[in-house]
């Protein structure tokens, strides 16, 4: 369990490292979010910490959540996100607390969380790689189609869990096992080897991982 902090996806670039290669890397802005409220197991039966990212307007934000921010002397957020950490660990931060991207450390292995792209809906070859069917021997109209869909069965029905067409995409994913390759901390911002799901401006949530290799 660890802080999940809330970045914005800029766009992606390349770096060179100490070796002289070009690195390419995703550069996220690490907030700043904030510590909007503590949950502990005495008054919610669990310990998480209620991070905030994107300032908006007041004249937006409904009375409850006015007095939310109001009372953890925060402006009021556009984003809220909960991170289950342990009890030692919410013991160090405190309401109303920033958070920056010396949370982490160049050369750590984190995870990223994202929504990826919406592809729309989108057929088997596109979305599950299928093979096309062959252009010859007397097919026409049907090169991306899927074939069969219940093969063998009796009485004939459509194989439950089959690979068809649909909605591609806008789900979220998780990378694992990426790593920092530099932190900006004049700017706020996280260098991450490699690719990140979503689209630039997107909202995104990097943790320490979960399972290192």
């Amino acid at each position: 369990m660890s802080i999940e902090l809330l970045c914005r996806k800029i766009g992606m670039t390349r770096i060179f490292d100490e070796k002289g290669e070009a690195v390419t890397v995703t550069v996220l802005t690490a907030g700043p979010n904030y510590v909007v409220q503590k949950k502990t197991e005495d008054t919610d039966g669990y310990v998480a910490l209620q991070l905030g990212f994107g300032e908006k307007r007041r004249k937006v934000t409904t009375r409850p959540q006015l007095g939310h921010f109001d009372k953890a002397k925060v402006a009021p957020q556009r984003h809220l996100h909960e991170s289950r950490v342990s009890a030692e660990d919410a013991a160090k931060y405190e309401v109303g607390q920033e958070l920056r991207a010396d949370v982490f450390t160049a050369g750590q292995t984190v995870d990223v969380i994202g929504t990826s792209k919406g592809r729309g809906t989108a057929g088997v070859v596109k979305r599950h790689h299928f093979s096309m069917q062959k252009w010859t021997h007397g097919t026409h109209e049907g090169f991306r189609s899927p074939g069969s869909i219940g093969p063998g069965t009796w009485p004939a029905h459509v194989i439950k869990g089959l690979r068809m067409a649909g909605r591609m995409g806008n789900e979220q994913v998780t990378v694992r096992n990426l790593v920092i390759a530099r932190i900006d901390l004049d700017a706020n911002r996280i260098l991450i080897r490699g690719a990140v799901p979503g689209a630039n401006d997107g909202l995104v949530r990097v943790r320490a991982a979960i399972a290192p290799r």
